[in-house]
């Protein structure tokens, strides 16, 4: 006979047995394997692009995440050609990823003109607003945020700092390619204008798609004497940084350039931001992102760290005597 007590218990015990197996079958389920789509305009091979994203990486890591277990990337490098950063940011859009991290205001636009809804952290973008990605720096709007490289004002800096270094100078002569540069060319030129009507400079500007417009452009500047040059930040002429380094070696221009790479790479001096500390900044907020915030909950952030880079190699070469005050305020010099 059953007794009444015994009943009870085995259906207690029934229903303990019952109720554990979903408990260690949801134990034992994966962790949703969450999804970044990156998009890098320059080309895989390219190695101050890959310590960049190195950086990221490790940021990222140190966040919690983990590649292969709980995050997987998708990358998709542009080789500084528009097209291909068009057709990359088509496929990676495509792909449903969580999020899409991108780098410049090219790859940016490219991947926002694809999607409307998948969130984006840009790093290295100069004018999120003037350039119609963000409806504010406070409140970006939409499914964009991200990290800002630099501010206008730099377009005078660079030139004072190129005046600083050679006085003699009378003619400064800027290129850059209107189609990659931050407001169709013209964020950092109002400024600089200015500048160079200050402290007695003519200025000259000529814009450029490719390596032999670069060419022909430094070769025609320096047929005139006393002429400096300064290189405008954008992913063309970044992308063809080396040629621009050696034209300006080979008619011995002084040149002032915004990003590091530029003097490491051989050229007189660069002046701009940390972009290693951006790559690392926007990990932070793909952690955010990937944890539930809103892109248009988080603010566009400007640069904190900024780096003067003389290359007092380059400067002997060229027998451009670096003044003591330029190397009293540099951050690295290179010997």
């Amino acid at each position: 006979m059953i007794t009444r007590r015994k009943a009870l218990f085995g259906l207690a015990a029934g229903l303990g047995f019952a109720g554990a197996w979903p408990l260690a079958a949801r134990a034992q389920q994966p962790v949703r394997m969450k999804r970044i789509g990156v998009l890098i305009p320059f080309a895989e091979s390219d190695a101050e692009a890959q310590a960049q994203v190195a950086a990221f990486r490790k940021e990222f890591q140190q966040l919690g995440w983990t590649e292969g277990r709980n995050v997987r990337f998708d990358f998709r490098w542009g080789a500084g050609q528009a097209g291909r950063i068009q057709t990359f940011a088509k496929e990676l859009v495509a792909l449903g990823p969580d999020v899409i991290v991108t780098r410049s205001t090219p790859a940016t636009a490219a991947v926002l003109k694809e999607t409307r809804t998948i969130p984006i952290v840009f790093v290295v973008v100069s004018d999120p607003v003037g350039d119609g990605l963000v409806a504010s720096l406070a409140r970006p709007g939409g499914n964009v945020t991200g990290f800002t490289n630099v501010e206008a004002s730099l377009g005078g800096k660079w030139l004072e700092l190129l005046k600083e270094i050679t006085p003699s100078i009378t003619r400064v002569a800027v290129i850059q390619n209107p189609r990659t540069a931050p407001g169709r060319g013209t964020y950092y030129l109002r400024v600089a204008k200015e500048a160079a009507s200050s402290i007695g400079l003519k200025m000259i500007v000529t814009p450029i798609q490719d390596a032999a417009e670069i060419t022909q452009a430094i070769d025609a500047f320096a047929r005139e004497p006393n002429t400096g040059l300064l290189v405008l930040p954008d992913s063309t002429t970044l992308f063809h940084r080396e040629l621009v380094i050696a034209a300006a070696a080979w008619h011995r221009l002084p040149a002032v350039y915004s990003i590091r790479v530029f003097a490491t790479d051989g050229g007189l001096a660069s002046y701009g931001v940390d972009i290693t500390d951006l790559y690392r900044r926007g990990a932070s907020y793909v952690d955010r992102v990937l944890r539930g915030a809103k892109p248009n909950e988080l603010p566009v952030q400007a640069p904190i760290k900024f780096e003067l880079i003389i290359n007092l190699k380059t400067a002997k070469a060229l027998g451009i005597p670096i003044p003591r005050s330029v190397l009293l305020r540099a951050d690295e010099v290179i010997e």
